[in-house]
């Protein structure tokens, strides 16, 4: 998942916003390629967006139901841009978030929860596919385990990336993306099974933890330490063929369902997740792409 130092993922105002009872005989004008744009200027575009579709659009019938899709649009926008005032990613797991940063982001994500479209979350189409974190409340086993990489090392040497989050036929899997002095690159792959507990909870168990081998770039490595990189390189290649397939797999660490985790879910749309564990801490991602199957029908273990 792309970090907050790069661009947000683009809201979709007509498909996210607006509901076809609450635009009939709507008329829409042609607006600029935010995607060609940079960070800053896809913010602005989407707000310019925003403004051009009231302009443009004619209530038919639904002005309450226009007026909450648009209420929600403004608090999502509201949302992102308070990630990017507050650092982005890496200045929320290297801890220098300041206090007025935190509250103004909690602040919007409690305004954006009590406008979620989706009733019964856990069993909605739009749960399913892969998700980027933006942010992890204080206390988030996600931004512990992010301060820990930094508190251990130096940025120079070590730094998470991007976290990402798989939620697919129910099992689910977080990547952390790190790398090692910007030149090798590795991830921690959590796997768990997530199951449906009702309409708004659910339970996920830790079934193995993963630490990917790491890839390294060549042309990124200091020259000081070339010679060292060559000596393990052809020592690695030395090795019994049994013991080079076990670390090209990577290091695996069974948890088999040890350890486990009750969350809710306290907003869902097709761009925007918000999780809060026991302690209510929050949790927000946004949609870096949607899973076919999980679109096409809903989660079957809960009825009501």
């Amino acid at each position: 998942m792309a970090s907050l130092q790069g661009s947000f993922p683009a809201i979709s105002v007509v498909r996210s916003s607006f509901s076809s009872s609450s635009l009939v005989g709507a008329s829409f004008v042609r607006l600029p390629d935010c995607n060609q744009r940079s960070s800053g200027d896809r913010i602005s575009c989407r707000r310019t967006s925003c403004r051009a579709m009231v302009q443009q659009a004619v209530q038919g019938g639904a002005p309450a139901t226009y007026a909450k899709d648009m209420e929600r649009l403004s608090a999502k926008e509201s949302l992102l841009l308070a990630f990017k005032d507050a650092g982005g990613f890496e200045a929320l797991v290297t801890g220098k978030t300041t206090d007025m940063q935190r509250i103004d982001v909690n602040e919007r994500i409690t305004g954006l929860e009590r406008l979620n479209p989706t009733t019964r979350p856990t069993t909605s189409p739009f749960l399913e596919g892969l998700w980027n974190f933006e942010w992890f409340g204080s206390g988030s086993p996600g931004l512990f385990a992010a301060r820990v990489v930094f508190e251990r090392f130096p940025s120079t040497l070590a730094r998470m990336s991007k976290m990402n989050l798989l939620l697919k036929d129910g099992y689910a899997k977080v990547a952390a993306h790190l790398k090692l002095l910007n030149s090798i690159e590795s991830k921690f792959i959590l796997s768990t099974k997530v199951s449906v507990e009702g309409p708004l909870r659910m339970k996920e168990e830790y079934v193995e933890g993963i630490f990917e081998s790491p890839t390294i770039v060549e042309e990124t490595i200091p020259e000081q330490l070339k010679g060292a990189y060559s000596q393990a390189l052809t020592t690695a290649q030395q090795l019994p063929v049994p013991i080079r397939d076990a670390v090209a797999n990577g290091l695996r660490v069974p948890l088999s369902g040890t350890f486990q985790r009750l969350f809710m879910i306290s907003y869902l749309d097709e761009e925007i997740l918000i999780i809060r564990d026991t302690a209510g801490i929050p949790e927000v991602l946004t949609r870096l792409e949607a899973s076919s199957s999980g679109m096409a029908e809903t989660n079957p273990e809960y009825e009501s």
